[in-house]
């Protein structure tokens, strides 16, 4: 019976890195391969390839955590890891019914809480250092946001434009018997250099993903009753995200998500270093977190700051009669208006092929803040939408916790 569950324990780990490797991929590489840097199965080999060195690194950190610091060890019983387990991929479904880019490591450390709740076991001390993180990190990602949004994207923007090649960036001349592969002769100096930065910021990514998601997928099966080991437990994982990245992920890599498609290539950048960044330092230290929670409050801030250039820092303080700055928000607060810059394509627009090469001669001048062309403080955000996620973001923990202490309180 222990080898059945086993068996099935890792099943659906396996389930659960595969649902994680497919949507982390288009996320980490949708920029890159609807710019035509890449090509999805090259997308997928290198998020592969980085999200093992993230998992065999610093993600041994986050799997000791979550196999035997939150709970002994000894708690994850065969039973328990499968539980636990079925906890965090029912938090998937939950999130991709209503499109919401949940967070699989809160909801995973709430199922393991709810497993030490039921048993007595749990370490208090280190969950509220784990939840102080959880609020700290989105905080900072929404003011890196804000501040890059408000003081520097406008210049960014203004001197770096993002093209689309006509071609692939890497080619291969055929011939000859062997083919040999040669970069796009029609790639300026400027488009390689902007090219190896999109790439190397979704290598980034995928770093980060493996860091933080390999214990999501096996921590509950590693360790003192469990049936693998820490290093049979991160190739598992990330066996599991390569089969996602290879099947799965090639469709979100086409859409690129709703939120993300949306966002100018240059803001999807700057968001993918922000909260990769906090994600990396996390689980360094140890600490499960989010890699879209804070993704996403770094959108949210992006916005606000961008949209905010308008008024001064008194103003923005100062309680205004008229319509209050975040009743519409939506990602179009992060391009400018006719009156601003020139608008960088999206990433959407990238993927579909539907814009031109813009270069543009010189820099055009940036508004400067106060100043009512900087950008309009209207259309920054969807109430209802942020509500929504927020909702989720906390609902879906708490049905894991609910949940598993239920079910442990009757089983164990």
């Amino acid at each position: 019976m222990v080898t059945v569950l086993a068996v099935l324990g890792i099943l659906v780990a396996v389930f659960v890195g595969y649902n994680i490797g497919g949507s982390s991929t288009g996320v980490a590489f949708g920029p890159a391969v609807g710019g035509r840097l890449l090509r999805k199965v090259t997308a997928g080999a290198l998020f592969t390839v980085f999200a093992l060195v993230g998992a065999w690194t610093v993600g041994r950190n986050v799997i000791d955590t979550m196999s035997s610091s939150i709970v002994p060890a000894s708690q994850f019983s065969p039973e328990a890891s499968v539980g636990v387990l079925f906890f965090t991929g029912l938090s998937l479904l939950i999130s991709n019914l209503y499109g919401v880019p949940a967070s699989t490591s809160m909801t995973a450390v709430s199922a393991i809480v709810g497993l030490g709740l039921a048993t007595g076991s749990l370490n208090a001390s280190l969950m509220f250092v784990i939840v102080s993180a959880w609020i700290v990190a989105p905080l900072i990602g929404f003011a890196s946001g804000a501040v890059i949004g408000r003081y520097v994207y406008p210049y960014l923007d203004a001197r770096f434009a993002f093209t689309r090649l006509e071609l692939h960036l890497l080619q291969f001349d055929r011939s000859g018997r062997v083919p040999v592969p040669r970069v796009n002769r029609n790639a300026t100096p400027r488009d390689l250099v902007g090219s190896a930065l999109v790439v190397l910021i979704a290598c980034y990514m995928a770093f980060s993903a493996g860091a933080s998601n390999a214990a999501n997928a096996v921590a509950p099966l590693v360790g003192a009753n469990g049936p693998l080991t820490v290093d049979q437990g991160v190739l598992i994982a990330v066996a599991a995200f390569a089969l996602g990245s290879f099947t799965i992920a090639r469709r979100t890599l086409d859409t690129v998500g709703d939120d993300i498609t949306e966002l100018p290539i240059l803001a999807a950048l700057i968001v993918s270093a922000v909260g990769g960044t906090i994600i990396t330092v996390l689980s360094y230290l140890g600490i499960p977190a989010s890699l879209a929670v804070s993704t996403t409050c770094c959108i949210i801030g992006l916005g606000w700051g961008r949209a905010s250039r308008a008024a001064t820092l008194a103003e923005l303080a100062k309680p205004s009669p008229g319509p209050k700055m975040g009743t519409e928000l939506s990602t179009g607060a992060l391009a400018p208006q006719e009156t601003d810059e020139p608008k960088s394509p999206t990433v959407g627009e990238l993927a579909e092929g539907t814009v031109e090469p813009v270069e543009p001669e010189r820099p055009p001048e940036v508004p400067g803040i106060g100043e009512t062309e900087a950008q309009s403080k209207e259309s920054l955000f969807d109430a209802a939408a942020a509500g929504r996620i927020a909702v989720l973001w906390v609902l879906t923990p708490t049905i894991a916790v609910v949940c598993s202490y239920a079910l442990f309180s009757l089983i164990l």
